[in-house]
């Protein structure tokens, strides 16, 4: 079974410096139908003004996964790392028992675009920690590349919980299969332009629920005739799509 959540159906918050998309509930945006999938507990799709963002602020018990799509993104927490965010590169950062940190963006004259992820750890109250890989986004082409894991295969980062983090980026026309590993459950996200899914069309901001699928077939299209709304419209002209495909346990 594939169940759209179309781009137009996310929540909002709109701020002078910040205007952001969530998938799941975040915030002041409360949905109880959309609560998260599996492990997974927030997509935030965050536009950010020229040197602003998030001040200090806390987390605890959540690996939180950090995708730069456009711009770059500067990073500071209480671990004593700092560090920058390019497109290409992946960043982990494990809240467990407590971790504070911010988030700016690092250009003063130029937007930032990144995908903000956090998953449910399997275990509360674990040590804090960072990790931050580059996988260049051209690797991806015309395949599904391993981002974040339970073990750290592949050069991914690694997370505490049963879950993977694949990413591709799909020509129109180009195609990747994925199937779930056993007992899991998937969720198929379009950062950037379109896509199908077993022959669903799905443009930029829009994401899939699947279960008892054993096949998926994810194909790269070309951007949309029909309207699509807001930022979303921007992101589904790209000439190639940008999908993330999580495996869920």
């Amino acid at each position: 079974m594939i169940r759209v959540r179309s781009h137009d159906e996310r929540g909002k918050t709109k701020l002078d410096w910040l205007d952001s998309s969530h998938t799941f509930s975040f915030g002041d945006y409360r949905d109880p139908e959309h609560m998260g999938f599996r492990s997974l507990r927030v997509i935030n799709d965050d536009y950010v003004e020229p040197g602003k963002g998030f001040g200090s602020h806390s987390h605890r018990d959540m690996e939180i996964i950090t995708l730069v799509l456009e711009g770059a993104l500067e990073h500071k927490d209480s671990t004593g790392t700092s560090s920058v965010i390019r497109p290409g590169d992946v960043q982990r950062m494990s809240a467990g028992t407590g971790i504070t940190h911010s988030e700016w963006n690092h250009s003063k004259t130029e937007e930032a675009h990144f995908l903000q992820i956090w998953i449910i750890p399997e275990t509360p109250g674990l040590k804090p920690g960072y990790e931050q890989r580059s996988i260049p986004e051209e690797t991806r082409r015309g395949r599904l590349v391993l981002l974040a894991s339970r073990d750290g295969r592949e050069g991914s980062v690694l997370i505490r919980q049963d879950a993977a983090l694949f990413g591709a980026r799909l020509d129109p026309g180009q195609s990747v299969v994925h199937a779930p590993a056993p007992g899991h459950n998937t969720w198929v996200h379009v950062a950037r332009g379109a896509a199908t899914l077993n022959g669903k069309p799905l443009v930029a901001g829009d994401g899939a629920a699947v279960s008892d699928e054993k096949r998926l077939t994810i194909a790269g299209a070309a951007p949309p005739k029909t309207a699509v709304l807001g930022r979303s419209a921007e992101a589904a002209a790209y000439p190639y799509a940008d999908i993330l495909v999580f495996d869920l346990a």
